[in-house]
């Protein structure tokens, strides 16, 4: 219905984990962009199915890019769009210097654009050394808090 009330694009998915959710929505055009979160379906092998998916629906693909997920997480996302037709748009952030030194290869947001380094895989690596000079502070993340500090799995 709102797709029938409005010429604004639509972005619709961050929550979708499962083809079933997103199979009709997309078939159906309901919105313009598809914005999955990598992560949660499986990783590039399924978005890059999904992409397809869309090619055959014009609907593009908005990866979901929040601030909470990692620079490989980033990097991830910068790699399919630069290998499917139907790329949209990319929600992402820019790291600051810390995180950079802890993930060289971190993507780079220039003038509106994220740009990828031309190493091997997705060209971020994580260096371990570096990483414990800067702990994890002790912090409540509510929603996204998947265990406790001991380990034991709760509810987000």
């Amino acid at each position: 219905m709102l797709r029938q009330h409005s010429a604004v694009p639509i972005a619709m998915g961050e929550l979708f984990n499962n083809p079933h959710e997103w199979l009709e929505p997309v078939s159906e055009r309901w919105y313009d962009f598809i914005r999955i979160h990598i992560s949660q379906i499986g990783g590039i092998t399924p978005a890059v199915k999904v992409a397809r998916l869309g090619e055959w629906f014009n609907i593009r693909t908005a990866w979901h890019g929040p601030g909470d997920t990692s620079p490989v997480g980033h990097a991830a996302n910068a790699h399919i769009d630069l290998a499917i037709w139907n790329f949209g748009i990319q929600e992402s952030q820019d790291f600051n210097e810390i995180t950079r030194e802890v993930f060289p290869g971190t993507p780079i947001i220039k003038d509106g654009y994220m740009f990828v380094t031309e190493a091997p895989g997705l060209g971020i690596d994580i260096d371990e050394e570096k990483a414990k000079k800067y702990p994890l502070p002790d912090f409540n993340y509510d929603w996204t808090q998947v265990r406790k500090s001991d380990g034991t799995p709760v509810r987000p």
